[in-house]
């Protein structure tokens, strides 16, 4: 015959270690407070507004020189 309460003991117990699990994974996921998780490097990086600015005089200058030569 089944113990039904010692069922429902270790049935706690799991629920607790797999509570305890997600908790943990939880942390990994969202890392120390104040910092940022690390994203990954691959994929383009975006220009901020000066690098722009700069990439657009510097190709500005270039087909210049391009139409007079």
């Amino acid at each position: 015959m089944v113990d039904i309460g010692k069922a429902l003991r270790d049935l706690r117990q799991e629920v607790e270690s797999i509570n305890a699990t997600i908790a943990s994974l939880e942390k990994y996921i969202e890392g120390t407070p104040g910092t940022p998780a690390k994203r990954s490097e691959r994929g383009r990086k975006s220009m901020g507004h000066e690098e722009r600015l700069a990439v657009s005089e510097r190709m500005k200058r270039y087909w210049a020189a391009r139409r007079h030569a």
